[in-house]
């Protein structure tokens, strides 16, 4: 139990994208869609990976993991960001900033220690394919993305700790169109540099450390890749690992860019722009990656859709 300074504020107001009232229901309508595309996307790859024997392997596994991971993502911040569209008073209560701000804070690193575990699961299938079977089995899979989910919140919990423990004793208007932690952290009547610390260093165990992991498998990979004598051949285990690449690429390039640089440096406009890409355009992005590149999730596609239409 935390003991909260008698000044601190019952609410916070979110200054959100843009403070043009004629912009809101513009914005309003795109953000709606941008919602209705991730979750109808992801729900779709979750759908068909498990109804599809085709698609009961590892590497789909941890892609339905990273699907459910979209959907949560951007239900944390976009429903309240469609709400705030509507209204006048952008306001949010601190118990619910917070518990945002460690939700959200969470999910997106676990989506980080998903990546990776997806990026062995890719290192095994070419580096080792005699073996992938045995190595890949359903206990460790299972085991991998309870880590990531675990890890998440583990990681997630020690920050919301050490910020739940900071003043808060106005004022309260959040530059941001959620709340987010390096931005709650401009707010508090006290010395925060402890928890900038903390938050820099929990983005380099959670990120820069796993997207050079990735980059080590993927330097194995390729050389694996090469070694294939046949075009097709490489051009088919190439195929098979560009969708995740496409992906690491969007995701760790907003990440660094938001946590990585220099407290003085930060740019509340810039900011905003970041946190958009990686926490509503990026999970909308992800499904489309996935479908449009992959043959498999394609003829999954086709052939659900095809036995629906004959049955009917």
């Amino acid at each position: 139990m935390f003991t909260w300074n008698s000044t601190t504020v019952d609410e916070f107001i979110l200054v959100g994208l843009t403070g043009r009232q004629d912009m809101q229901i513009l914005l309003f309508i795109v953000f709606l869609t941008c919602y209705l595309v991730t979750f109808i996307g992801n729900a779709l790859i979750i759908w068909l990976s498990n109804i599809n024997p085709r698609l009961h392997t590892p590497m789909y596994f941890f892609l339905r993991n990273l699907s459910c991971l979209d959907i949560c993502y951007t239900s944390c911040v976009v429903p309240k960001m469609l709400i705030n569209f509507l209204l006048v008073k952008k306001s949010i209560s601190s118990n619910a900033c917070f518990t945002q701000m460690s939700v959200h804070m969470s999910l997106g690193i676990t989506d980080s220690f998903l990546l990776l575990s997806m990026a062995y699961d890719r290192y095994v299938a070419i580096c080792s394919p005699l073996h992938y079977t045995k190595i890949m089995h359903p206990m460790l899979c299972i085991s991998m993305a309870g880590a990531c989910w675990v890890g998440g919140f583990i990681v997630s919990l020690i920050n919301t700790v050490y910020t739940l423990q900071l003043p808060f004793c106005g004022p309260n208007i959040v530059n941001h169109f959620f709340c987010e932690e390096p931005t709650l952290l401009e707010l508090a009547c006290a010395d925060t540099s402890l928890n900038k610390t903390l938050l820099f260093f929990s983005a380099v165990i959670v990120s820069v450390i796993p997207f050079f992991a990735i980059c080590s498998s993927y330097v194995y990979i390729i050389s694996s890749i090469m070694k294939i004598r046949t075009t097709g051949g490489r051009r088919k285990a190439f195929s098979t690992c560009a969708s995740h690449i496409l992906v690491v690429t969007l995701f760790y390039d907003t990440i660094f860019f938001m946590y990585l640089r220099p407290g003085t440096v930060h740019v509340a406009n810039q900011d905003k722009m970041a946190t958009l890409f990686y926490s509503v355009i990026t999970p909308m992005l992800n499904p489309l990656i996935y479908t449009l590149r992959n043959k498999d999730v394609k003829l999954a596609l086709r052939e659900t859709t095809r036995k629906a239409t004959l049955q009917n």
